[in-house]
Formats: C-alpha cells, sequence, structure tokens
C-alpha cells in the first residue's frame, strides 16, 4: 500500500505506489494525449510547489472559510452515520475524497466517540472503480456499511461513474454495494448526503498533492496489472509545501464552536428533500452551447472543478457569477498567473464554471 504524509491512523491508501515511474506530461502533451483518445489516468500532470503569493492566499481562505467548512463536514457526518446504522466504512475517493473522508472520521470521533474505518480508493472516468480495492473492504467489512466519500460534486460524473461502476460490480459477482456518496458541498444535486448544496469553495481544491498528503491523482495504465490496487505516485519532494495537516487542522479545531449550529441543522436537512437531480446538468448543457463545446468533458463546474481546471488543464476561459467574486479570490490569482480570461456569467447555480480549451481530435 502507498503511505502518505497523512498519519496512517486516518486513512489507508489502497493504492499501488508508482513513485519510481515518470508518468508526468506537459499540459499541453496531455491535452493533444486525452483529445487522441487516451484516458486521462493512464499519465500525470507536472506538479508544481505552488508560488508564495499563492500559499499566503491559501492560508487565507482557509482562516476564512474553515468554520463554515467545519458546519458542513459536521452535518454531512451525522447524515452519513445514520444512513449507515451509525458504523459506516469510509471510503473515500482518490483524491479530493481524501481530506473530507478524515475529516468526517475526526467528527464522529468527536461528536460521538466512535473510530471509523476509513479507506482511499481510485475511481477513473471512463474506466470505473477499483475492484481490486473493492474486494480487500468487502472482505473486511459488511458491505451494508460501507459509505464512499468525495470532497463536492459537479455535474456529476463521478455519481454517475460511480452508480455504473458499483451495477457492474455486482453484476460479476461482487457484493451489492450502495452509491450513495457523500460529500461537503453538492451543488450540481448529484448526492443524497451533504454539508450543503451551495456552491462553496473546500479549500483543498486550491491545491494538488500538497493537500492531499502528497499523493498524486490516481494512475490506471499498462504499470498496473491485474490484481493490483490502481496506482498513485508520492511526491516527497514537495514535502517543504505539505499544507494536508494545516488544512485538517484548522478545520477540526472548529468543530466545537460549531457543534450547536450542527445539531440544530442536521435533523432538518435529513428529513428534508433530498433528491438527486443532477439540476446542474442544465446550467451545463447551456454552457456547452452557447461557447460551442464539442463535450460536456470540457465545461467543469462549480468552485472545485474551476479550480482544477486551472491547476492541471489547459484552460480557456472562467465564468464567473458576480456575487461570489470574494470568495474565489484564488481563482482569480490562478486565472491572472496563466492568462485565462474571467468572464462574468451571473445566471447560473454554481459561482464559478472552468472550461478547457478544446484540441483537435475532442469529440464531436
Amino acid at each position: 500500500m502507498l503511505r502518505s504524509s497523512y498519519h496512517p491512523d486516518e486513512v489507508s491508501f489502497l493504492l499501488t505506489d508508482l513513485s519510481g515511474h515518470a508518468l508526468e506530461l506537459s499540459l499541453h502533451e496531455r491535452e493533444k494525449a486525452i483529445a487522441a483518445g487516451r484516458n486521462y489516468a493512464e499519465m500525470l500532470p507536472i506538479e508544481f510547489a505552488p508560488s508564495a503569493e499563492y500559499l499566503a492566499l491559501f492560508d487565507a481562505l482557509l482562516g476564512q472559510f474553515a468554520s463554515q467548512l467545519a458546519e458542513h463536514v459536521g452535518v454531512v457526518t451525522e447524515m452519513a452515520l445514520a444512513a449507515r446504522r451509525q458504523r459506516p466504512v469510509l471510503v473515500s475517493l482518490a483524491r479530493a475524497g481524501t481530506p473530507v473522508g478524515i475529516l468526517i472520521r475526526r467528527w464522529a470521533l468527536f461528536s460521538r466517540k466512535i473510530e471509523l474505518p476509513h479507506y482511499s480508493v481510485s475511481i477513473v472516468r471512463g474506466r470505473g472503480i477499483d475492484t481490486v480495492a473493492l474486494d480487500y473492504i468487502a472482505a473486511r467489512h459488511d458491505p451494508r456499511d460501507v459509505l464512499f466519500v468525495d470532497g463536492w460534486t459537479g455535474k456529476g460524473a463521478i455519481a454517475t461513474e460511480l452508480a455504473q461502476a458499483l451495477a457492474a460490480y455486482a453484476a460479476a459477482g461482487g457484493p451489492s454495494l450502495r452509491g450513495d456518496l457523500a460529500v461537503i458541498a453538492d451543488p450540481g444535486f448529484c448526492s443524497a448526503l451533504f454539508g450543503t448544496r451551495q456552491d462553496i469553495l473546500v479549500p483543498s481544491a486550491c491545491l494538488n498533492s500538497t493537500v492531499c498528503g502528497l499523493v498524486s491523482r490516481t494512475v490506471l495504465n499498462d504499470l498496473i496489472r491485474p490484481g493490483m490496487f490502481h496506482g498513485a505516485k508520492v511526491y516527497s519532494e514537495l514535502a517543504g509545501g505539505d499544507r494536508s495537516a494545516q488544512f485538517l487542522d484548522a478545520v477540526s479545531e472548529h468543530f466545537p464552536r460549531v457543534a450547536a449550529a450542527v445539531a440544530e441543522r442536521w435533523p432538518a436537512a435529513w428529513a428534508a428533500d433530498r433528491s438527486v437531480t443532477f439540476a446542474g446538468q442544465r446550467a451545463v448543457r447551456r454552457v456547452q452551447a452557447e461557447f460551442g463545446l464539442p463535450s460536456q468533458h470540457l465545461v467543469k463546474p462549480g468552485a472545485g472543478e474551476a479550480t482544477r481546471v486551472l491547476l492541471r488543464r489547459l484552460p480557456w476561459l472562467v465564468l464567473v457569477r458576480p456575487d461570489c467574486r470574494a470568495m474565489l479570490e484564488h481563482l482569480l490569482l490562478l486565472a491572472k498567473e496563466r492568462g485565462v480570461e474571467v468572464v462574468d456569467y451571473p445566471d447560473m447555480p454554481y459561482s464559478c464554471i472552468g472550461l478547457v480549451r478544446p484540441q483537435a481530435g475532442d469529440e464531436a
């Protein structure tokens, strides 16, 4: 198993360590490869140490939003406990789900004195979930208790991928696992378990491996042979800028202060209509048509997904809802650093949408 900079008691990464392999391609090389039909998980983006200015902004945003985030973590954790007989087995989707899974585990320990098992596994759009990892978990826990965790939802691509992958896993003889994903923010109405359905900024979206235990994106290529977990790398050389522990501690130290608000909020949220409607898809389809994009995969809605576009894709435009600019300082700084135009776009349910630059060969 892969060893991250997280404390091993807080998460077990069911990933093969590929740190000795050169898997990184430049942005232009990756985009051309993806446009030519290669899956994004066959290679990795090059990860750079963030600038001092950007890290200072991350620290400021974390201080600004940590309390709000702690409350949402509390709400989704209480929902998760109610949904899984008070004993969920947390299975985070690497890598954005991993810090959220740790925070959920910390809230359960703080609120209920329950220590929850927590794993992090790979899911790849177009390839499904790591079934070797699922077999590992199912052999050690009651499948009824498994609960998948991610950071946030965008247009629902991963929620859809998860549902399809779990159906295929059961059809192939594996245990039936429920796909009701738990997330902090669900602006796309893609999950029934959430801390909020507002498009809030989850500060862990602002960084790559340096807020995810120094772990890379997950890898599924020819290096992964049958019976092996999907892979990832550990970027030990970036340890000097590692903010993984800082992020977790900054949020969890607010737990005592938000406990009363969580106790008041979560029962009403649990009893309310939590239907999964994928309502955000309407905005995605409209933006795709308006900007003439050949694929929905080039439209990345929400604060988390738009940030990812600027960090590791070839961005074209960033659409920003004017009333949300105050919470998107990091996004505006990234866009300025990369020379990406920011366009005011008021009529959408998301705070922002990132558009990936189309490449020759992108699907029509």
